[in-house]
């Protein structure tokens, strides 16, 4: 990883253990392969080419981390990441997109991180001239005396002018002008009219390559805005970032995270797979199809995009799947070989769940007592009722369907439902979330498996 510190394989893994609960296999199986392209990159030259990512494939039900532990992942290593699901894709013939629209969306989020970081690179230079734009609106330059030449036009026009124009300097710093209202040209959110291009399938990029032509016909509009200065201020900042940027490096930059860095989430690969005996008539073609059109972006191969040629050679995939009626063996033998690292993530029990409740730092439990506390209703949740909780929570998973831990928003919403609708009318009221607080509220409910099967 060329940007931000390294992480060591075990610092990879206890960073993911304050957002995901349990799964130590993928979570090792993950930060190995980070941690091997920072290996790569310090392989010299001849032979980094040649060292491919060993992609890898989860197993495991639907809301069991899979998500979650790459989209961290992607998070700690500054990476462009995207999250595609493979039932989307099709091959050409059949409805679905492009399967080259990975590359793009991913080249495109890279893009669009590389601007933000440079823009932040010249904040200070931007806020500069953000400053003298709106000291040119609040002292315009007078016309010089007789006799007199023309200033510069940030001075003023005359010594005076400059002068003014200082002590204005000083008060704006100060925080002593944040009342006025000025004047200020912006460009228009939108310059051209807005325009919708439907293009054959396997020409997405055409039609994008098209909208941008004729973007750029049409003049980039202004318009006057009357705004309080720090709106102005961080207006005006805002668009002398973007035109300080240089774009030719963004796209450069860009293409090389992406291709060095980049890690794309195949979810529901199981979808494309062809249970074993299906034969191949049906949806299977189309199947077996998607597979065929992902093989060579997965193999490694050069996708063009508006920026540039992007190669997918490094590309880290992560695909994902429950695998119910389908194997990862059912999948076709070359794209098989190219996920040679397959995990395992187990179903979450009881005690899973109350981990899940209590130890991450973005846990339930944490964000339904931040949301109450903006109406003075204060919770206490107690061991005894988040143990209760995730009772509930396991005991309906078991009964119906295995959805992990989503299942826990549901039981959540169920239990908070009367105060979060009387929260309003609550001001300042304390409830102490136990046991007998949860049983009275969800036991019914979990007791009756046809309401369970509706209702949580």
């Amino acid at each position: 990883m060329s940007e931000g510190r390294t992480f060591t394989p075990r610092e990879i893994v206890s960073e993911l253990d304050r957002y995901v609960v349990g799964q130590r296999e993928a979570k090792r199986a993950v930060a190995i392969a980070l941690r091997n392209r920072w290996r790569r990159q310090q392989v010299r030259e001849e032979l980094r080419d040649e060292i491919a990512p060993k992609n890898i494939i989860m197993i495991g039900p639907t809301g069991v981390g899979k998500t979650e532990i790459a989209r961290r992942l992607a998070r700690l290593a500054q990476a462009p990441f995207l999250k595609v699901e493979a039932s989307k894709f099709t091959e050409v013939g059949y409805v679905g997109r492009d399967v080259e629209s990975i590359v793009r969306d991913l080249t495109e989020l890279a893009v669009a991180m590389v601007t933000e970081e440079e823009k932040r690179t010249v904040r200070a230079k931007a806020e500069e001239r953000a400053e003298e734009r709106i000291l040119d609106a609040l002292l315009p330059a007078a016309p010089p005396a007789a006799g007199e030449s023309f200033g510069p036009p940030s001075s003023g026009g005359t010594v005076a002018g400059a002068e003014t124009r200082e002590k204005l300097r000083r008060m704006l710093r100060q925080g002593a002008l944040d009342d006025r209202e000025i004047d200020v040209e912006l460009p228009e959110a939108a310059g051209a009219p807005s325009l919708s291009i439907f293009t054959p399938q396997g020409v997405e990029e055409m039609g994008v390559q098209f909208k941008d032509l004729l973007g750029n016909l049409f003049p980039k509009r202004t318009r006057r805005r009357r705004l309080r200065i720090p709106a102005a201020r961080e207006a005006l900042a805002a668009e002398e970032a973007a035109r300080l940027v240089d774009v030719d490096r963004v796209r450069e930059q860009a293409i090389e995270r992406v291709e060095q860095n980049g890690i794309v989430f195949i979810d529901e690969i199981d979808k494309i797979a062809s249970a074993a005996g299906t034969g191949k008539q049906g949806p299977d073609v189309s199947r077996e199809g998607v597979q065929r059109d992902l093989l060579p972006i997965v193999e490694g191969s050069t996708v063009q995009t508006k920026h540039g040629a992007v190669r997918t050679d490094h590309v880290l995939f992560i695909a994902a799947g429950a695998f119910h009626a389908a194997k990862p063996s059912d999948l076709i033998p070359e794209l098989q070989g190219r996920f040679p690292i397959r995990v395992e993530l187990a179903s979450l029990s009881q005690a899973d769940f109350v981990r899940i409740l209590s130890e991450p730092e973005n846990s339930l439990v944490r964000q339904s007592v931040a949301l109450l506390a903006t109406e003075d209703v204060h919770l206490e949740f107690r061991e005894d009722g988040v143990r209760a909780i995730a009772e509930i929570a396991a005991a309906v998973n078991a009964r119906t369907d295995d959805i992990g831990a989503r299942r826990l928003h549901t039981v959540m919403e169920r239990l908070l439902d009367e105060v979060s609708f009387d929260a309003p009318d609550l001001g300042g009221k304390r409830f102490a979330i136990d046991e007998q607080f949860v049983r009275e509220r969800l036991a019914d409910l979990a007791r009756d498996e046809d309401l369970s099967r509706y209702i949580l």
